[in-house]
């Protein structure tokens, strides 16, 4: 393994997922200028994320109903061939 590539400042980061506002502390070298009060009483840098484990369809088995069947005819109907 190559020596000096990887970042020697890992810290303690809370991860908050926006869309269901679940958080969880880790440790990264993500920058942050916000700061948010843990359950243990520190103060740790917030990363606010889109997605996380606990909202991604993959991961919950909770999977969006997508209107494939539109899509498909609209499809078809375009690149039908012609007699």
């Amino acid at each position: 393994m190559k020596q000096g590539i990887h970042p020697e400042s890992y810290r303690f980061v809370v991860f908050k997922d926006m869309s269901n506002g679940i958080s969880f502390l880790s440790r990264s070298t993500a920058p942050s200028k916000e700061t948010i009060k843990w359950e243990d009483g520190n103060e740790y840098p917030l990363i606010k994320l889109e997605i996380s484990n606990t909202s991604h369809p993959f991961y919950t088995g909770k999977n969006v109903l997508v209107d494939t069947a539109g899509r498909i005819d609209k499809f078809n109907k375009r690149y039908a061939k012609k007699a």
